[in-house]
């Protein structure tokens, strides 16, 4: 098996020159380059990636923290992951991605380190473990979403507005008439789920329509989306009939809203308008009426949260950064004007 030794004699440079062409540690000529890496052929030499990397302590390696559900991600998480994967090609980093359950992480504290050179977190909770440990090992490190409490100062993240989102969808369904308004939002003690709650409260209180917290609810995270979505919202249809709007934290979510107003008779959008915070859907052939979403970009965001990690990496700058990625509102057929009966009902 040919070494290092053998590449360097091959190509009539040092040993080195042979090892800052493979780790681009530092710049070496074109011509120098060619007859390195033509002498490798020549001799079937395979640089010995660890190795490299225990000598280096880096590993070219990012991490990607998003711990999925029972069922496959959404259009949301592939296009993510898109982005993600795009900017690592260009950049010349590989990417590893956990979707380990934080269930499954609680329970099994003693799992090997991750090796990565940084890392991608998803979906931030309250005092999240995640960006404590991260920090605590001085890791580069750049979330997607809003990190909670003192942790917001700390590290650098990429994010949608969501309190303005929460705002936004709500105003945009009491334009249509809704005073009555349920909103399956997303587990509670993550902060997206506390902006976009924010964010309903406030484009309620603004029109002057009083805040029930039954019709704020959220995700049971031992259920399934669509699971939750049926269930909450069968029960809140048959015990708030005055319910003309919904609006889902995802599209799976919808899709169990659109099956129990299927059940319950109910027309969707002349007895009951439907809007997800989600625009890109695998579940499109479930869903009739086309759903409203909220388009999040979601391609965009990770693209833009593994430019910034990757220049943590590279530079060793760990500054805070921020970076806000606008949404768009995308209108298809399952909301309208709320219907007479809810003027009358409530």
């Amino acid at each position: 098996m040919a070494t290092i030794d053998d590449v360097a004699r091959t190509a009539g440079v040092s040993k080195s020159t042979v090892s800052s062409v493979f780790s681009q540690k530092r710049p070496i000529s074109k011509e120098v380059t060619e007859r390195v890496l033509a002498a490798a052929r020549q001799l079937d030499y395979k640089p010995n990636y660890w190795a490299r990397s225990l000598a280096n302590k880096t590993t070219r390696i990012i991490g990607l923290n998003m711990p999925g559900e029972r069922v496959k991600f959404s259009l949301f998480h592939l296009s993510l992951l898109n982005g993600v994967l795009s900017e690592c090609s260009s950049s010349g980093y590989r990417l590893l991605v956990n979707s380990l359950s934080r269930t499954y992480l609680d329970e099994v504290p003693h799992l090997a380190k991750e090796p990565v050179d940084g890392d991608i977190l998803l979906d931030p909770v309250e005092g999240d473990v995640r960006i404590a440990d991260r920090i605590r090992q001085k890791l580069p490190l750049v979330v997607i979403g809003r990190p909670s409490g003192e942790f917001e100062s700390k590290v650098s993240y990429v994010d949608n507005d969501n309190v303005e989102n929460g705002r936004q969808v709500t105003e945009y369904l009491l334009g249509l008439g809704h005073r009555r308004i349920l909103f399956l939002n997303a587990s509670a003690g993550k902060t997206v789920s506390a902006d976009r709650g924010l964010g309903y409260r406030r484009a309620l209180e603004q029109a002057g329509v009083p805040f029930d917290p039954q019709l704020l609810v959220h995700k049971d995270p031992n259920q399934t989306s669509s699971d939750f979505g049926y269930a909450v919202s069968k029960k809140a249809i048959a015990k708030h009939p005055d319910i003309t709007a919904i609006i889902t934290d995802t599209d799976k979510m919808a899709v169990g809203v659109y099956k129990a107003a299927a059940e319950a008779g109910i027309a969707i959008p002349g007895d009951l308008s439907v809007i997800a915070f989600s625009d890109e859907t695998v579940f499109a052939a479930e869903l009739h009426p086309p759903l409203t979403g909220v388009k999040l970009f979601g391609e965009e965001l990770g693209r833009e949260a593994a430019k910034l990690l990757i220049d943590q990496c590279v530079s060793g700058n760990r500054s805070v950064k921020r970076a806000l990625i606008a949404t768009e509102m995308v209108e298809r057929g399952s909301c309208a004007a709320a219907p007479v009966r809810a003027a009358t009902d409530h």
